[in-house]
């Protein structure tokens, strides 16, 4: 017999995917039973019973029990907007995170897009005596808080953990330093946290390392797990002699006697010449002579009548109209205020800093002391609706979260995909080549390098930006580009402060342009700025100045 066609899925009908996706998912909640799963949630079933609404008056979101857009798959639905959410789920008994690999999975998609607003959970550790679901709400201590968030300038995939000092008893968050960002599409993505007894935490996005870090490491977490051994003694106070000026002005320096410091910076340029044929005894405008003043104007109450002015015809062919004056030049005597030249300072000390003594709260440790998790708790605010959590997992093994990322989202994944590459060929919507998709993952990771950080959410705009006009990727690459030699300029010679790059797209051309941001504005600021000064009227350029 010949070899069967293999049909994709993305060519049938619907319905037809529907039914496939339901009997795969039937076929892996089978296999899946005998895993090494020690929580497992898919919401195929109503929560309602199972989870548990916070009472507390902030939390009026309303939850619910909902399919995910094109599937016939449930989930758990965040459904208005602008509000505060909050639910939870006891474990029939606590898990232990230490002593093994533990893995913390979940699924999400932001159908709605997410602009500013939380999709995480939180890995809630054993509460106080008489603590009730009811009474969940942000303050509930959690061992570890994971997944995306997004608003202004913060685009992360959360990981903390909340770790208890050993000396002080008290419980400190942890941050994991340069997360991933959150993926910006409208797609189904699956979060997973991977936790490993050697200390290590991996962080994946469908399935894909995004971050590796070591709990025990100062560069990290921040502030960091184990606590430096020495701190600033706090009783310690700068000497009242101290000099740290590196450089001083020279006291020995005397003003030249042919300095003018009231020498003007600019003088009229006296070999200039008037033009022949300027017109010394035309105005610049004139009054309109086919305007009449409207029949309702009344002299009283709006005051005498002018008519409007126009430009005069004859100094458009005239090299000018008016009096005509100099244009000036610069100065060549101008010197401006004399200082006197700077030297290094023989008294110079360096900068101050107080002695640094043994740290009380230091302490030694093989591994975190992470609490085990009593319960998973959802406690967001976000502006968007449309976000649906689905398919969470606690599990033992690795090998336990692929499988159920290959049988409970991939699927549902690669239906979503094609369908939003037939609604954009379908809208004459640019797709992303496999060479740009290349480009952009490798934007991604750029934005992610440790030194860019304070600049990687205008960095993370422009790439979104990008991804969503494929015709601006040239110059989407370019201006990373810039930004990111601007910045090791910036690090080697040292300078002002960058201003973030803009793009700026008329038709299909494409406009770089960065400058230094001197007056330490806000982006949306100089772009509201940039704007007025596009949109305003254009005015006439005097023909004085020639």
């Amino acid at each position: 017999m010949g070899e069967g066609k293999r049909v994709s899925l993305s060519l049938l009908p619907i319905s037809v995917v529907s039914v496939v996706y339901a009997l795969i998912i039937s076929f892996a909640s089978l296999q899946l039973c005998a895993s090494h799963s020690i929580f497992y949630e898919s919401f195929d079933d109503n929560f309602e019973g199972r989870w548990v609404l916070s009472e507390k008056e902030d939390y009026t979101g309303v939850w619910k029990h909902a399919k995910s857009d094109g599937h016939e798959d449930h989930g758990l639905l965040v459904s208005e907007k602008a509000k505060k959410y909050a639910i939870v789920k006891e474990l029939d008994e606590a898990v232990s995170l230490k002593d093994g690999t533990a893995v913390l999975q979940f699924e999400v998609r932001l159908q709605n897009g997410l602009e500013c607003g939380g999709a995480y959970l939180k890995y809630l550790r054993p509460q106080d005596a008489g603590w009730a679901s009811k009474e969940f709400d942000n303050e509930s201590p959690y061992s570890i808080m994971f997944g995306p968030d997004k608003c202004g300038s913060t685009n992360k995939v959360h990981f903390i953990l909340k770790h208890k000092n050993p000396k002080t008893g008290e419980y400190i968050e942890h941050h994991l330093k340069y997360p991933p960002s959150v993926p910006s599409d409208k797609l189904s993505h699956v979060y997973t946290a991977i936790l490993k007894p050697d200390n290590e935490v991996l962080i994946l996005i469908d399935g894909e390392e995004k971050k590796k870090a070591n709990f025990l490491s100062s560069e990290d977490f921040e502030p960091p797990i184990i606590p430096s051994q020495t701190i600033p003694d706090p009783d310690d106070k700068k000497p009242e002699d101290w000099d740290e000026r590196a450089k001083i002005p020279d006291p020995n320096a005397v003003k030249p006697d042919d300095w003018d410091e009231d020498a003007p910076m600019e003088i009229e340029d006296e070999e200039a010449v008037k033009p022949e044929g300027w017109l010394d005894d035309e105005p610049e405008e004139i009054e309109d002579p086919e305007a009449s003043k409207p029949e309702d104007w009344d002299d009283e109450e709006d005051g005498e009548w002018e008519a409007p002015k126009i430009e005069n015809q004859k100094c458009e062919i005239a090299p000018g109209c008016g009096e005509w004056k100099r244009p000036m030049k610069r100065n060549p005597a101008y010197k401006g205020k004399w200082h006197a030249p700077v030297i290094d300072n023989p008294n110079y000390k360096g900068i101050w800093k107080p002695q640094q003594i043994p740290n009380p709260d230091y302490f030694e440790l093989d591994q975190p002391d992470i609490e085990p998790v009593a319960a998973i708790g959802i406690e967001i605010w976000t502006m968007q609706d449309g976000i649906l959590f689905d398919n969470i997992l606690i599990a033992s093994d690795e090998k336990t979260a692929e499988s159920y990322r290959v049988t409970t989202w991939k699927p549902k994944f690669e239906v979503e995909k094609e369908k939003q590459k037939a609604e954009d060929a379908a809208a004459g919507v640019d797709v992303l080549s496999g060479f740009q998709h290349k480009i952009f993952e490798l934007l991604y990771k750029i934005a992610d390098v440790s030194f860019l950080n304070a600049y990687k959410p205008k960095l993370l705009d422009l790439i979104e930006k990008g991804e969503k006009q494929p015709k601006l990727t040239i110059g989407i690459l370019a201006s990373i580009v810039i930004v990111f030699f601007s910045i090791i300029f910036k690090i080697v010679f040292g300078g002002k402060k960058l201003k973030p790059v803009k793009v700026t797209e008329q038709t299909n051309n494409t406009t770089v342009a960065e400058t230094p941001n001197d007056q330490g504005s806000s982006g949306e600021k100089e772009e509201e700025t940039e704007k007025e000064v596009t949109n305003a009227p254009r005015k006439r350029s005097t023909r004085r100045e020639n």
